[in-house]
Order: C-alpha cells, then sequence, then structure tokens
C-alpha cells in the first residue's frame, strides 16, 4: 500500500462518516461516534487488504469480517454500500426501520455481507474465534502439500474483527481471547477502537487496565497505531498481523470518537445518540463536502469502492483454479469438502447409532449420548466439539480422533476449558464460518453462564448443539448450587431453541438424530447423571416418535376408557410407567405420554396433538423435577403438576427425589386423590 494520503481516499472516508451520520440523523436513533472514527481503518481494511467478493458474499474463502460492536451498524452498512454488496442509498435511508434491510444492529441472514448477528458486546469477538478455529481445522483437512499445491491452499483465508472497550469490558471477550491465544490464532486479527470512550463518560471511570500487557499476556502479537486518521500506519498494521502466524494479532488503534464534531468529538454524547442538524453541518464544513445534501456519495468515490467487485472476482477466479485442480487431484477430498461447507449429512452418517434394549442394564442419559455421539462421529467428519473442562461428565470426547490445539488443528476435540459463555459464541462462529456441526458440553446448572450466546444462536436460527447434563436434584451430594430447578424452563423460553429431556436411552438416541436433521433452529440436550431403565418400546422401526416432540408410551386397553393422563420428561418417565402399572392394579386407567420436548410437540400436526392428549379427558398429572411453571399449558385448569418450585438441598440424589415428592408413590397417590 502507498503511504501517500490521495485526495480520492479521503473523499472516500468522509463518505463513509457522512453516509453514516445522516443515516442515524434520519432515523433519530443510532451510534454516530464509532463510525465517524473508525470510517479510516474500516476503508483500509475492505479497499486494500480484505479478501472479499461482494458479488458474492458467501464465498468460501474469503476472509471474514466481524463488527464485535454491532452498535456501529453505520459502518459496516455504508461499508457494504459502498464495496457493491447490493444495498441502496434507499436501504441506508431506512437505518432503523420497519422491514428495512439495515436493522439497528447487523443481522446474520437479512443483510448481505454480514457474518454474524452482533449487538451484546463482546459475541462477537467469540464468534470470530469461532471462526478463526474452524478456518484452521478446516486447512489442516484438506490443504494438501505437495509441490503441485503447496503455494496454492484451498483454505487460506484471515479473520478480522472490529471490537471496542465495552467489548473488552465483557466476559466473554476475556475468555476467547485466553483461548485464542493459547490456540495461536494467528490467521486472527482484532482491530481494537481506542477511543476511550463508553455511554457513562471516559473509560477511565471504569476501565483503567493495560489492555497491551493483558492482551500480550495471553500470547497475542500488539501493534499500535497512534493516530486513527493515519492510513499508512494503518496499512502497515495490518501488513504485520497478516505476517504473524503463530499469534492472534490486537491491532491497537487510537481513535476519537464522532472525529471532526466540533462539540461532541471525544465525548460520550456522540456514543449513542443523533448528532443532530446544526453540528452534523458544522462536521461537513470540517470534512469539506457539501452541507445541503444528505446521504451525498460523489461518483468518484462509488467508482473507487466499487472497484472492489473487480478484485473480489478476480479473487474468486483465482481460487476457482486452485479448486479446479484440486478437483482432479483429490476427488474423493473434494467430494467431502463440498458436503462440509453444504452442510450435507454424509451418507451412512447414522448406520452406526446404537438400538438399546430394555433388558440392558439401567444407563444414564448422558452415558447413552457418549455412545451414540461417538458413533455418529465416526461418519460424520464434520462433527466436532468438546466440552467446559466437563468431558468426562458430559461424555462428549470423541475417542480417537485427538484434540484440536496448536499446530494440530486437525484435531475434533475442543478444549474450551471453563468459559461456557465463550463456547457458546465460539460454536457460532464455527458454524458460521462453514464445514463444522459443533456441539458443546456443560452442566445444565451451567446453562447460566452460557445462555447469551444460546439466545443469539437462536436468533439466528444456528442448528449448534448444546449438551446440558446432570439435569435434576438427582445431581445429589453436591446440593443446591449445581442442582438445575429453574434451568430447563428458562431455555424453554428462548424463542427458536428446541429443548429436548430424553427419558432413556434409545429416546437419547433419537433426540440426537432430530438434532442433526434439524438445520434451522439450535438444540439443547437435557441429560441425567442417574441412571434410567431402557423403557419397553419399539424402537427398531425408527418411527421417528421424538421429532413430534411427545408421544403415547403406555395406553390403556382399547376396551377401556382413559381415566387420567400422565406426562413427563426425562427421567420422570419411567416412574410414571410405573405408577400406570400401580394404578391399573386398582382399575384406574392411565395413558402415559413422553414429553421430551415441548418446541417439537408445538410444531407437531393439531390431529396428532389431539390424538395424544384429547381435550376431552381432563383429568391430567405433569411430573417433572423442576419448576412447574408453563405445564399448565398441557394439564390445563383442571390437571396438576408435580414438580420442584423451591432450591435443592445436599443429600444423595435418590433421597432429595424422595424427599421433593418426584417418587412412583407420590405419583400414585396424587392420582387417588385426583380421582376421588
Amino acid at each position: 500500500m502507498a503511504c501517500a494520503t490521495k485526495e480520492i481516499e479521503q473523499l472516500c472516508i468522509h463518505t463513509i462518516r457522512t453516509l453514516s451520520i445522516d443515516a442515524i440523523q434520519k432515523a433519530n436513533s443510532g451510534h454516530p461516534g464509532a463510525p465517524m472514527g473508525l470510517a479510516p481503518t474500516a476503508f483500509v481494511l475492505w479497499n486494500r487488504y480484505m479478501k472479499h467478493n461482494p458479488a458474492n458474499p458467501a464465498w468460501v474463502d474469503r476472509d471474514r469480517f466481524i463488527l464485535s460492536g454491532g452498535h456501529a451498524s453505520m459502518l459496516l452498512y455504508s461499508m457494504l454500500y459502498l464495496d457493491g454488496y447490493g444495498l441502496t442509498l434507499d436501504d441506508l435511508k431506512n437505518f432503523r426501520q420497519w422491514g428495512s434491510r439495515t436493522p439497528g444492529h447487523p443481522e446474520f441472514g437479512h443483510t448481505p455481507g454480514v457474518e454474524t448477528t452482533t449487538g451484546p458486546l463482546g459475541q462477537g469477538i467469540a464468534n470470530a474465534v469461532g471462526m478463526a478455529m474452524a478456518e484452521r481445522h478446516m486447512a489442516a483437512r484438506f490443504n494438501i502439500e505437495t509441490d503441485a499445491l503447496l503455494a496454492k491452499p484451498l483454505v487460506d483465508h484471515f479473520t478480522y474483527v472490529m471490537c471496542g472497550d465495552g467489548d473488552l469490558m465483557e466476559g466473554v471477550a476475556s475468555e476467547s481471547i485466553s483461548l485464542a491465544g493459547h490456540l495461536g490464532l494467528g490467521k486472527l486479527i482484532c482491530l481494537y477502537d481506542d477511543n476511550s470512550i463508553t455511554i457513562e463518560g471516559g473509560t477511565s471511570i471504569a476501565f483503567t487496565e493495560d489492555v497491551k500487557a493483558r492482551f500480550e499476556a495471553m500470547n497475542w502479537h500488539v501493534i499500535s497505531v497512534f493516530d486513527g486518521n493515519d492510513t499508512c500506519a494503518i496499512g502497515e498494521a495490518i501488513e504485520a498481523a497478516q505476517k504473524e502466524t503463530n499469534k492472534p494479532t490486537l491491532i491497537k488503534i487510537k481513535t476519537r470518537i464522532a472525529y471532526g464534531s466540533p462539540n461532541k468529538q471525544g465525548t460520550s454524547g456522540a456514543h449513542g445518540s443523533p448528532l443532530g442538524a446544526d453540528e452534523i453541518k458544522l462536521v461537513k464544513e470540517f470534512y469539506g463536502v457539501p452541507v445541503d445534501k444528505d446521504f451525498y456519495v460523489p461518483d468518484e468515490v462509488l467508482t473507487e469502492c466499487r472497484k472492489a467487485v473487480e478484485r473480489g472476482e478476480a479473487h474468486e477466479r483465482s481460487w476457482q483454479d486452485i479448486f479446479d485442480d484440486y478437483k482432479i487431484e483429490f476427488p474423493e477430498k473434494t467430494s467431502a469438502f463440498v458436503d462440509a461447507v453444504s452442510g450435507y449429512l454424509t451418507q451412512g452418517w447414522d448406520s452406526e447409532i446404537p438400538l438399546f434394549s430394555p433388558k440392558d442394564k439401567a444407563i444414564a442419559t448422558r452415558a447413552a449420548s457418549g455412545k451414540v455421539l461417538n458413533a455418529i462421529a465416526k461418519n460424520l467428519p464434520v462433527l466436532m466439539g468438546g466440552s467446559a473442562d466437563l468431558a468426562p461428565s458430559n461424555n462428549t470426547y470423541l475417542a480417537g480422533l485427538n484434540d484440536f490445539q496448536k499446530d494440530a488443528y486437525a484435531g475434533r476435540n475442543i478444549r474450551f476449558g471453563v468459559r461456557e459463555h465463550a463456547m457458546g459464541a465460539i460454536m457460532s462462529g464455527m458454524y458460521l464460518h462453514g464445514g463444522i456441526r459443533p456441539y458443546g458440553g456443560t452442566f445444565l446448572v451451567f446453562a447460566d453462564y452460557i445462555r447469551p450466546a444460546v439466545r443469539v444462536a437462536s436468533l439466528m436460527k444456528l442448528p449448534v448443539i448444546y449438551v446440558f447434563t446432570h439435569d435434576s436434584v438427582a445431581v445429589g451430594e453436591d446440593g443446591p448450587t449445581h442442582q438445575p430447578i429453574e434451568h430447563v424452563a428458562s431455555l424453554r423460553a428462548i424463542p427458536g431453541l428446541n429443548v429436548i429431556r430424553p427419558a432413556d436411552a434409545n429416546e437419547t438416541a433419537d433426540a440426537w438424530r432430530v438434532a442433526l436433521t434439524t438445520m434451522d433452529a439450535p438444540t439443547a440436550l437435557i441429560l441425567s447423571r442417574q441412571n434410567l431403565p431402557v423403557l419397553d418400546k419399539d424402537w427398531t422401526g425408527r418411527d421417528g416418535s421424538l421429532r413430534y416432540g411427545g408421544y403415547i408410551l403406555k395406553d390403556v386397553d382399547k376396551s377401556k376408557d382413559i381415566d387420567i393422563i400422565l406426562i413427563a420428561s426425562g427421567s420422570e418417565v419411567h416412574l410414571c410407567v410405573n405408577a400406570a402399572i400401580e394404578l391399573e392394579k386398582e382399575g384406574i386407567h392411565a395413558r402415559v405420554v413422553s414429553m421430551p420436548s415441548w418446541e417439537l410437540f408445538e410444531k407437531a400436526p393439531a390431529p396428532y396433538r389431539e390424538r395424544i392428549l384429547p381435550h376431552d379427558i381432563k383429568a391430567r398429572i405433569a411430573v417433572e423435577a423442576g419448576i412447574t411453571m408453563g405445564w399448565e399449558r398441557y394439564v390445563g385448569d383442571s390437571g396438576q403438576v408435580i414438580g420442584i418450585n423451591r432450591f435443592g438441598a445436599s443429600a444423595p440424589g435418590e433421597k432429595v427425589l424422595e424427599e421433593y415428592g418426584i417418587s412412583t408413590s407420590n405419583i400414585v397417590h396424587l392420582c387417588q386423590c385426583f380421582l376421588s
């Protein structure tokens, strides 16, 4: 890059700024300060260094760009418009309006060129770490080092993430930065908007750490740029970051928030509010652009920025030549690569899933999950994941498939460490990158730590899989701090998340089938610590009962009327089966419905739901070892719920369940009282 500041470059940068402030002013809502300060960095990156193709935003070997501080969305939208991603000036004018392609924070799948949904600070950094991990894994899996292809890797791109002070204050950022440094993700470059301003004022009121020392301590390469308007220095920093292959790089760029605003530059007043019409005139005078024109884009600016289309097409053509040679030399790897990036489930992926028998010994659903997961992993090479330091308890380790570590990126077992929030957001980034179906495990009680990432994954409709084990007070002696009570209900409250709490080993196997064949929603598997009997149900036909969320596990004889319906999920289902057997001895006929997933049941056809829970049978009891909230939708005003609406206690799990009424005898007693 030439170091001389050209007039056209400066005009482009000012156009990015004025488009951003005009859109925010028109919406009367938004964050103008960051786009004004970061415009030089964005221009230099996008138009001098970033490998991307506006004509094909989904090109597989593009560099990824993540705006972690999603409040600066107008910076991103201005770049997408100017570089030719299909946005129009009308899109910018409709910023933050109903149905527009320019929402308040970037949303994946909504705006072309947006790689991930950002807004909750820090998660974008973790998404970027996940993308960089996926790039390294795909490179290790598919790049071939031969004389012919040594200099022509199939997978070879950078992940750029732009963040601010607020991002770095969030715990999820620290978690993910630490892991990235440990893994030596040399193709991850973080551009830090060091403007020393947050909503409440200067960062000095709450954030005085030495950021450079912090990142260096976590094995990052750190470069400082002392003037955010020095495009030459910014370019040199990016070049230096690209050359560092053993560590991720932080480029610490000292910017001035709302640069050019005589009354708001360097103040918190420019962070989250429009500048105002009078101030905008002063800003435009300072920039030397027409003050009486809104959304003004000089022809020469559009011409300069749209060169990105030509460059991008050249980048993709060059990669396509590499891929064409690859297809000829390595046809089997080519097929595997296409399967991976397209999300196709390899033929026979579920062929070795075990079938469990009622004659088998009782088995915890977490243990059954581990058997199923390993059986699938043999035949589904895109399946990759790990646990937040709980793999032996979560049963999430893939035997014989090695760890994903620095300089050993082909491994499929990820050691996330005790970093639940980062794990969740990293999983999202891995899936968004393409080529990987990620899963991650922890105890259900720690769903509280991962929940923000689960929420955003649900918003993006990403089919990632969360393995939550130790799902009730049956955890036992660890006591109330580790016994989930409200957690299943809290996960069910997240729109778009499929929560599945299987009752036995075979339901667990089917839950994995459902999770992996679902492509438009994440799945939370809720699994037991304690052993559970294998239910007496014919699963040999793989009838897909679980796909509808609930089914009749045990029914009354056709010649008799149903007196009561017992509904349960997970470890309480077999208690209901036992209760039904006891009730039958007393002439009480009970139908038992296993309800592993409310979300799937609600999506089932209405006639199916009516067949499972006939509306004219009002006598219903639901049983679940957690809070009772929500079960009223299935038991109605006349029904009852056996649950736990208090915190747990430290004692052997069976004793806690018994004391809290989660037992066959209590179910039988309540049925008798209900029908008397």
